[in-house]
């Protein structure tokens, strides 16, 4: 018969199995709040219950907050003929932080990656083209990871938004030389896309 895992163990357990927590970090994390429990543990019990009950995931966008429609889907200053789809909710905030894309997102859940079995009819795609089938979209930037799975699903929904609304103008995001990159230290993928990306002076 298995024995039981101690409270101790199965925190650091559940601790491990979040992003960007090993099983090192999931033991100093649990240290941490245990010995913490009225200054840490505590609030974080608290967040992570009010997190639960109050926070939603948007029905038009696959965006999450407090609402469904979401501030951004509500945000009448936003363009509405600009699409941006994207990955996951995680890619919004990363775009939302440059406070440079005035437009609307679609959250497709994922990428289609064969390997591991996600296949078209597992993302959120029906949605999306409804979404471009309603009208008022004249642009769709497909916001995919660099990634043959990424660069994949970007072809796929180029493809599916051509079939049941052409005339759209469909771009990506421009891959290539980061900010403050050196040349010397960049792999041969990323100077190659620079080069077939580049643009006049």
């Amino acid at each position: 018969m298995a024995s039981q895992l101690t409270a101790l163990e199965t925190l650091m357990k559940q601790l491990a199995a979040l992003p960007g927590l090993g099983r090192r970090s999931a033991r100093r994390t649990a240290l941490h709040l245990l010995l913490n429990k009225d200054a840490a543990l505590a609030p974080l019990l608290s967040a992570l219950q009010q997190a639960r009950d109050s926070i939603v995931e948007c029905d038009f966008c696959g965006n999450i907050d407090e609402v469904s429609p979401c501030g951004i889907c509500m945000d009448d200053k936003r363009s509405e003929a600009l699409l941006c789809v994207v990955e996951s909710v995680s890619d919004i905030w990363a775009i939302e932080r440059t406070q440079s894309f005035k437009g609307r997102y679609h959250v497709i859940g994922g990428v289609l990656s064969p390997l591991e079995g996600v296949s078209p009819e597992d993302l959120n795609i029906p949605s999306l083209l409804m979404r471009l089938k309603a009208g008022g979209v004249d642009e769709v930037i497909l916001a995919m990871g660099a990634t043959v799975d990424g660069q994949t699903t970007a072809h796929y929904l180029a493809d599916e938004i051509n079939a049941v609304q052409s005339g759209l103008t469909i771009s990506r995001l421009a891959h290539g030389v980061p900010i403050g990159g050196e040349l010397d230290y960049l792999d041969e993928g990323t100077i190659s896309t620079a080069l077939k990306s580049r643009a006049a002076m």
